[in-house]
């Protein structure tokens, strides 16, 4: 297995993310599945293991606890906290609290869900607009300085916070959404990382399945699934979008591999300071994701990727207004 260099973490060049196996995604697959798909992960040396405490309402911590049961020594175990599900139906929506009171319950919650005595690298899931950055991170950093916590990391955020944040303490990573179809961190959050040495996690590195060639209509998701609500997958825009990977599937036939396969030796060609880590709840697609590591791409395939994919291709927001708001710009 390929390393990626996260500041000071080394990790597997590919992870695996987790939150497709409890939820957004349409039915949820069989646990006995997803613990399969993840032992099939780590014994292939995909050993970086992304979850969060709001997936599935912590049912996913709880999931890859039982997962890693004999096995936490081999992995570099990720999470995230920030997200609040309201207590009730009638409760506000879910929101964000980065203050530090809550910080410190969010950390011990997902210690107890997961089953372990520390996490190797936590998130704040997304900045809360109401608690400075500086603030989060101190809190944060004690659960460094306690030992329940190796690394600290960022989601979503942009070059002004991690600045600041990494003030307070060193930030090991970002994690963000980032693919051929999602290139905005290009711009200015990845030179910022670079400038001050710290990492880049991508996640829906294949576009959130669209990237793979296989969804052709809107109605091929269930009724459940995330994606029927998010603007890129809405009408005209998805028409215009399913037009921009018929030629990343194109020039995947002609090289020999899968659309999502060539989507993903792309990310991983732009550092050994990227680690994308593809979701997946069935070994079969772990299996193809795995195999992108063994495809090398040329210059000028490379520039052909760039070509067919440029910035701003993609029609359509990630997120509706409420989700882009919290976004780091």
């Amino acid at each position: 297995m390929r390393e990626s260099q996260l500041g000071d973490l080394t990790v597997s060049a590919l992870g695996l993310g987790c939150m497709g196996m409890s939820q957004s995604y349409g039915v949820r697959a069989d646990d006995s599945e997803s613990i399969a798909t993840l032992h099939a992960a780590i014994d292939a040396g995909c050993t970086f293991i992304d979850t969060a405490d709001v997936y599935g309402d912590g049912e996913n911590e709880e999931l890859v606890g039982r997962g890693l049961a004999g096995r936490r020594d081999q992995v570099v175990l990720a999470t995230k906290f920030g997200f609040k599900r309201p207590a009730s139906a009638s409760a506000v929506p879910t929101v964000v609290d980065g203050s530090p009171a809550y910080v410190a319950q969010a950390l011990d919650a997902s210690l107890r869900r997961l089953g372990v005595d520390h996490i190797d690298l936590w998130y704040l899931h997304r900045r809360d607009p109401q608690v400075p950055i500086e603030e989060t991170v101190g809190a944060m950093a004690a659960a460094v300085e306690a030992g329940k916590v190796r690394y600290l990391g960022l989601s979503e955020v942009n070059g002004e916070t991690v600045r600041a944040a990494h003030a307070v303490h060193p930030i090991t990573a970002v994690q963000s959404e980032w693919s051929l179809w999602t290139r905005d961190p290009e711009t200015v959050v990845l030179p910022t990382l670079r400038e001050l040495g710290v990492g880049f996690v991508p996640f829906s590195p294949l576009g959130r399945g669209f990237l793979t060639g296989q969804i052709k209509s809107p109605e091929d998701f269930p009724e459940d699934d995330m994606r029927r609500g998010l603007p890129r997958f809405q009408g005209e825009n998805f028409q215009r979008n399913l037009d921009l990977v018929a030629q990343v599937q194109s020039l995947a036939a002609s090289k020999g591999v899968t659309p999502g396969q060539l989507a993903l030796a792309w990310l991983l060609a732009q550092g050994n300071d990227v680690a994308p880590i593809p979701g997946t709840k069935r070994q079969t697609y772990l299996r193809e994701n795995l195999g992108a590591l063994d495809v090398t791409l040329t210059a000028d395939e490379l520039a052909a990727l760039d070509e067919a994919f440029p910035p701003d291709a993609v029609s359509g927001q990630r997120y509706g207004q409420g989700g882009m708001d919290l976004v780091g710009k």
